[in-house]
């Protein structure tokens, strides 16, 4: 699957959020979707490549209460476990690689695309602007399309 909507036939147990880096998004996405999902949904993040941590995400995961720890930038080869039940992919590199890599395996691919913060320019506050944008919009995709999906199965 590489649309942007779930699989109707099945509820993940497991997912990982891919972007380019492991920097922003998809270390952002992670921490929304623990916050989001139940308790034994296994969610984990990773890039492509190496990347450094971004102090935005702690700002503004930290104005809704949320925090990414002591979350160091990792790419495909550093997780630990490596099946899932969906990837969900938040750059256009990360959808190529994650399609690539599960070509011959059962997982659903979804990608979310999702603007870079780091181009974003000017003040402080018109940085801290377009990271709050990417949190707000991937909490939005997590509600909507993952966490709305836990609720409905729950009550089927």
């Amino acid at each position: 699957m590489t649309g942007t909507a779930l699989p109707q036939s099945k509820t993940p147990r497991s997912i990982l959020f891919m972007c380019g880096m492991n920097a922003i998004r998809s270390p952002m996405a992670e921490a929304l979707a623990k916050a989001a999902l139940p308790k034994g949904t296994y969610v984990a993040s990773a890039g492509v490549r190496q990347g450094e941590r971004d102090p935005f995400v702690d700002v503004v995961l930290a104005e809704v209460g949320l925090t990414i720890g002591r979350h160091q930038p990792r790419t495909l080869d550093e997780l630990e476990d490596d099946y899932f039940d969906i990837i969900v992919t938040l750059a256009p590199e990360a959808h190529h690689v994650a399609l690539e890599l599960t070509r011959s395996m059962a997982v659903d691919v979804v990608y979310w695309p999702t603007p870079d913060p780091t181009v974003a320019t000017g003040t402080r506050e018109q940085i801290v602007a377009a990271y709050r944008a990417v949190r707000d919009h991937l909490a939005a995709l997590i509600t909507s399309r993952l966490a709305a999906e836990q609720v409905r199965r729950k009550e089927a």
